[in-house]
């Protein structure tokens, strides 16, 4: 894809040259009996980094929120999180498939505050209803255009939660995104849950890699539930040191990535049949829905790619971009002229 500016995601990519060498020089030993050192220094300092007692290293962002399921829930129980959620529509319905839970979505354009949540619970000992013992907060969201969920409702949650016995979950795929937006720490967004779960391949440019974080006592049972998913590793050093390549070098230019998706929504946001509230592109990413007269969503991805720029479909009105550190500013300037004509038709 090097002829294309490419944004369907920040997963697309690729480790840099220093990445390459930190991953080819890492000292190993085998994971599963927890002797690889580059992974408990990678799970030290992500701890650390999130207030959290410990942490665990794990293949993909779904298997974070996969476990933190399992950990918090039982079959038949009811999570509460906002419309649009990675947990529910990008993971292949393995909540249902793994942990036999049913979701119940509040508020709005994934947004929700600590009235709406306490509206959402449903009790536990309630002859008809399914208890709720989970609530999960996706920060920044995905699907909503990557806005920042707002710290002072996500303490009021938390809060909420905590008073009405229902644990708390933290999906923070993008929690370095949320931090760069917000101003705040990653340990400030992640303290009021009881588990976080944060990716190293996503804005951070790892190849493979997310954590999730809590207690000791959710850590050690986080373990096995990793290994029933197929998730244990052996010499995973390898690609940890990826991950404590990133947090060295990948963070600070995340704001970069922001200011280039602002960018492109500020030159795409008046084109005809988009419909693109400026306000929602708070970091990375820029979701395009299209008025019902314009052309559907295939049809615009396809014109996009042929004048090269790649898009995710995410509906049949529904664009995503993405940016990321493998797209320059001038890359991003290229593609907004390019999708203001494609737009135009």
């Amino acid at each position: 894809m090097s002829n294309f500016i490419d944004l369907r995601s920040d997963t697309v990519t690729r480790p840099s040259d220093g990445m390459r060498r930190a991953m080819a020089a890492a000292e190993v030993g085998d994971d599963q009996y927890g002797e690889d050192p580059t992974v408990n220094l990678l799970q030290e300092r992500v701890a650390a980094m999130l207030g959290k007692q410990a942490a665990l290293f794990l293949p993909s962002g779904t298997m974070a929120n996969q476990i933190a399921l399992k950990l918090l829930t039982r079959p038949g129980d009811d999570v509460i999180l906002g419309h649009e959620t990675h947990m529910v529509w990008h993971e292949a319905g393995a909540g249902a498939a793994n942990s036999g839970v049913q979701f119940t979505t509040v508020g709005k354009d994934g947004l929700f505050t600590g009235d709406e949540f306490r509206a959402g619970v449903k009790p536990s000992g309630h002859m008809l209803f399914p208890p709720t013992t989970m609530v999960a907060v996706e920060n920044t969201h995905n699907r909503c255009g990557g806005v920042v969920f707002p710290q002072e409702a996500a303490k009021a949650v938390c809060a909420a939660a905590g008073a009405m016995g229902v644990r708390s979950y933290l999906d923070g795929a993008r929690l370095f995104n949320a931090a760069a937006a917000s101003g705040l720490s990653v340990s400030e967004l992640a303290t009021p849950f009881d588990l976080v779960s944060v990716a190293l391949s996503k804005g951070l440019g790892c190849p493979i890699g997310s954590m999730i974080a809590g207690s000791k006592a959710d850590m050690e049972r986080a373990v096995r539930v990793r290994r029933m998913f197929g998730g244990a590793m052996r010499q995973a050093g390898i690609i940890a040191a990826a991950g404590i390549y990133a947090l060295d070098h990948n963070i600070g230019r995340l704001s970069e990535d922001h200011a280039n998706a602002r960018l492109i929504a500020e030159a795409i946001c008046d084109a005809p049949g988009v419909r693109l509230d400026i306000k929602t592109v708070q970091s990375n990413i820029i979701i395009v829905n299209l008025a019902e007269s314009a052309p559907d969503a295939d049809e615009i991805a396809l014109r996009a790619r042929k004048s090269g720029v790649l898009l995710s479909v995410f509906g049949p009105k529904k664009l995503r971009a993405v940016t990321h550190l493998n797209v320059s500013r001038n890359d991003c300037a290229r593609a907004a002229e390019t999708l203001v004509q494609v737009f135009r038709g």
